[in-house]
């Protein structure tokens, strides 16, 4: 015969207390499952007895660590560490918590950084309770969607004008370490402020100083009040790594089911894909393509499924996602990238021999693609960078000739000549967002040929003189194009003041 629960005693005078335990006491029988820890070692424990377990059913360990049920056999259970403490050993009890795994999701996450269980990590003391939020949870029905219709803008020039996003679409930032992947992303996040759009920065297994350097940055561009950070650290458990990517998605849909616009970035997928093949192998379980599981496909589209556009039924908000995936040597048809990119929205594609030459950033056009942001892009913009897509593409395939000593006409000259202007153009440098108004002068200035007999050296001089003009007397979207060539050309005809 069991006593009755803790939560059944009552606190004031012991006699008192007993004689009204005595009276709401009841004579039944009382059944609990309790397990035994086989062997524990690599962020997983294996686990005897819990017949009545479940996969993802949090499991509470003797000595206060905890586990999660990744694995089920006939003799044991396979677990994952959550949370492990120095004194964890084999044959302590484990019993079963009768939760399920979620994280404390509130406004008050906005400039802080938290644990993948929402603990905080940054010293800022305990974050109010909210609302509950699964972490892993279908994605919402067809029915409930509604089309990318609204452009997220970037501050990118080569972003916005040639690969746009739109709110709700998962677009993949593929590329080699050292090119600049997490400073597109961190830009992009940089660029939302004022626009009403809350971030989520998801580090999955990165360094305490880069995660330290992501939140001075933030802090400094003044992004970190609009932006939750949720940390795994490299020293983190396997465990904590495999779940920081749902956790971050769990705070964005939060937001997004309460109707407001969010962008969710996961830095990086690759790590991710990484740890839980570790786990799958310290789980025994068969090993697929160069060693992962068979289901890490379905894990990664579970994850980005949930971003999507909400109809105005459901509150009309989106979740925008960045995942980012390393390539090694620029392999692109390997495993987790090719995966990676049959699940999204398309691809921003960085090239190391276009950053090796000096383009930052090494967005290679002709493999970066946005199949579903151009639908959301603003019709000036969408017309514009039409015309000045073909120019760039054309220049790329005559340059591949001029390497060869091929000697070319007059006639090709001219195209030649813009599309190193054009070049010049789409470099920009680190933190330094640009509104989607300059982006249309500039491409309007261009296809007008207004810069026609600029020198590549000097187009960052004449960019700096546009963006002067546009500070002094804006211009807006809803102004025709004769007025914007009218204005611009204006502009360029008059000479510039002396210093």
């Amino acid at each position: 015969m069991l006593p009755a629960k803790p939560s059944d005693r009552l606190v004031g005078d012991p006699l008192a207390q007993q004689a009204r335990w005595l009276d709401t006491y009841r004579l039944d029988l009382r059944i609990a499952e309790q397990g035994r820890v086989i062997s524990v070692g690599d962020g997983i424990a294996w686990i005897s007895g819990l017949p009545s377990a479940a996969m993802n059913d949090l499991l509470a360990l003797e000595d206060g660590s905890q586990a999660l049920v990744f694995d089920l056999n006939r003799d044991a259970l396979g677990a994952m560490l959550l949370r492990e403490s120095s004194g964890l050993t084999a044959g302590m009890t484990v019993r079963l918590s009768g939760q399920t795994l979620n994280i404390n999701a509130t406004d008050e996450l906005l400039g802080r950084v938290v644990d993948p269980l929402g603990n905080p990590l940054d010293g800022g003391g305990a974050i109010p309770a909210g609302v509950r939020q699964p972490l892993e949870r279908p994605s919402p029905p067809i029915a409930a969607r509604d089309f990318v219709h609204e452009p997220l803008y970037t501050g990118i020039k080569i972003i916005d004008s040639l690969v746009p996003i739109g709110k709700g679409q998962r677009q993949l930032i593929v590329g080699d370490k050292g090119l600049g992947r997490s400073a597109l992303a961190l830009d992009a996040i940089i660029n939302q402020r004022g626009k009403d759009v809350l971030c989520v920065y998801v580090l999955i297994g990165q360094k305490r100083s880069t995660v330290v350097n992501t939140v001075d940055l933030l802090r400094a561009h003044g992004a970190l009040d609009y932006t939750a950070l949720v940390v795994a650290e490299a020293s983190a458990l396997p465990g904590l790594k495999h779940l920081a990517p749902f956790a971050g998605c769990a705070i964005a849909e939060y937001w997004m089911e309460r109707g407001r616009d969010t962008l969710v970035v996961y830095d990086d997928l690759s790590t991710h894909a990484k740890t839980y093949r570790e786990l799958s192998l310290l789980l025994r379980r068969p090993p697929g393509r160069e060693a992962y599981p068979g289901d890490v496909f379905s894990i990664h589209a579970g994850l980005l499924e949930r971003s999507t556009c909400l109809g105005a039924a459901r509150g009309g908000g989106s979740m925008t996602a960045l995942p980012v995936v390393e390539t090694e040597q620029g392999e692109i048809a390997s495993y987790i990238p090719t995966n990676l990119i049959s699940i999204t929205d398309g691809q921003i594609y960085l090239d190391a021999d276009l950053f090796a030459s000096g383009f930052r950033p090494a967005i290679d056009i002709a493999r970066s693609v946005s199949r579903i942001g151009g639908r959301a892009q603003h019709p000036r913009v969408k017309e514009e960078a039409g015309r000045m897509k073909l120019d760039y593409l054309q220049f790329l395939d005559l340059e591949v000739f001029t390497r060869f000593g091929t000697r070319l006409d007059a006639a090709m000259e001219r195209p030649l000549k813009r599309g190193r202007l054009l070049r010049e153009i789409l470099k920009q440098r680190r933190l330094a967002p640009l509104s989607i108004e300059f982006q249309l002068a500039w491409l309007t200035a261009f296809n007008d040929g207004l810069w026609d007999q600029q020198a590549p050296e000097t187009m960052a001089d004449a960019l700096e003189q546009l963006r002067r003009c546009l500070t002094q007397s804006p211009l807006n979207l809803t102004q025709g194009r004769e007025h914007w060539s009218a204005r611009l050309a204006a502009e360029w005809a008059r000479p510039e003041p002396a210093a």
